[in-house]
């Protein structure tokens, strides 16, 4: 959430902050809620004081006396007082706290403005897109329904949860392994975190109050299924206190991720394109806010460094303003080319959140000073599987009909083509 001493002090500064990104707000409604359960907290905090005082002279008074007898009712009313001046504190606290989340991150000064994708800037493009002659959409390859049935997958659960078979089972086996251990090779501790969350770590991170409609849920329970590792990873050190030293911390999880989200039909969203069920190594950081953006770059640098060794086309853009996420303060987003479609596939977002859902999840560290300050928060995707693997079966179509598998994967995999 956002630090309502900047609220209090530069209401105005975040109204034009925040009227960059897509999301509606009132800040002066937050401003205003703030201001009024602070003068009930104040006047509870007195009638308690008022309350104390009256009963300390009654002790000095003779019992029985008409003067104790006055003090009597007189501590009986500012008991009271106070009682309902902390309920109507507590009612208006809640109110407060309510709309506070309501509130979006404050996007970085670096990034564009603009209310979606087309108004990213491409900082890094490689390789060529025109270098493929077999290439056709993977979900036209001939045999590509044998080994990922999206039918099957539909009658056991729905759409968009597809089985993967045989040789597409142990690809993306060898990805995950492969990403993984580059994680571990780049510093990032591997974790294996619960897929359920409960209602406090959702919102901790941010998807509630603001994604409730594409995140699955046991409403027995009262759990969330993950939509990505981030959820369990960040608040694993929910309400704790880092030591200076510790950071920057850095985690890395596999996990199989799942979401709700609504698609248009056509061909941008079928085969591996979208999906309800899918996996994903995500790599989470924590981090001083004055090394933040630079450890950004590198995680940045890392996702990039995974698409350049599978030998895929990519690029990565500064995502603008309006199309980051509602905790989102700086993003870019790494897209791969799929060269039988012809279009690029979004496979990674690496993003920072500066100290916002740190201070949902109340994470902070002592500093070299002894001073208690809250951390800032970065994750990104090391990879995203599916859309990684339509490219890498597009890109990789041979013309005798078989997949030649990227070398950095051929030791995990054990055999250099698929053949259908």
């Amino acid at each position: 959430m956002i630090d309502i001493k900047i609220l209090r002090e530069s209401a105005d500064a975040v109204k034009e902050a925040v009227a960059r990104k897509k999301f509606a707000c009132d800040v002066d409604a937050v401003v205003r809620l703030d201001a009024k359960r602070r003068e009930l907290i104040t006047a509870a905090e007195s009638a308690r004081a008022e309350q104390k005082a009256a009963s300390k002279a009654m002790a000095s008074l003779e019992k029985g006396s008409p003067e104790f007898m006055e003090k009597v009712g007189e501590t009986k009313a500012l008991a009271a007082r106070a009682k309902t001046l902390d309920q109507e504190a507590k009612v208006a606290d809640t109110a407060f706290q309510s709309a506070l989340l309501t509130i979006p991150n404050v996007p970085d000064a670096s990034i564009p403005d603009g209310r979606d994708e087309s108004y990213a800037k491409e900082v890094l493009s490689e390789g060529d897109i025109e270098a493929y002659p077999h290439a056709l959409p993977h979900f036209d390859i001939p045999w590509f329904s044998k080994l990922i049935d999206f039918d099957r997958g539909s009658k056991v659960t729905g759409a968009g949860f597809p089985f993967y078979i045989g040789d597409a089972a142990r690809l993306v086996r060898a990805l995950l392994q492969y990403f993984l251990d580059a994680a571990n090779d780049a510093g990032f501790q591997e974790m294996a975190p619960p897929i359920f969350v409960n209602e406090a770590s959702a919102t901790a991170t941010g998807q509630l109050p603001d994604k409730e409609g594409q995140m699955y849920v046991d409403q027995n329970e009262e759990l969330y299924l993950i939509p990505t590792a981030e959820v369990p990873v960040t608040n694993f050190i929910r309400n704790e206190i880092l030591e200076n030293q510790m950071l920057p911390l850095k985690r890395c999880a596999y996990t199989p991720c799942f979401r709700r989200e609504a698609g248009s039909w056509g061909a941008h969203v079928r085969g591996l394109n979208r999906l309800h069920q899918f996996d994903k190594v995500e790599v989470v950081k924590w981090t001083k806010p004055e090394s933040s953006l630079q450890e950004l770059e590198s995680l940045r640098a890392h996702a990039e460094s995974l698409l350049r060794a599978l030998e895929l086309p990519f690029r990565t853009l500064l995502m603008p303003a309006g199309d980051i996420g509602f905790t989102h303060s700086k993003q870019y987003d790494l897209e791969v080319f799929a060269a039988g479609q012809k279009r690029w596939l979004e496979v990674s977002s690496c993003s920072s959140f500066t100290d916002f859902q740190s201070r949902r999840a109340n994470i902070r560290y002592r500093d070299e000073a002894g001073n208690v300050r809250f951390v800032h928060t970065l994750n990104g995707s090391a990879l995203a599987i599916p859309r990684v693997l339509a490219a890498i079966l597009e890109n990789n179509l041979q013309a005798d009909g078989s997949v030649a598998v990227p070398k950095v994967l051929q030791p995990y995999f054990k055999k250099e083509f698929i053949k259908g």
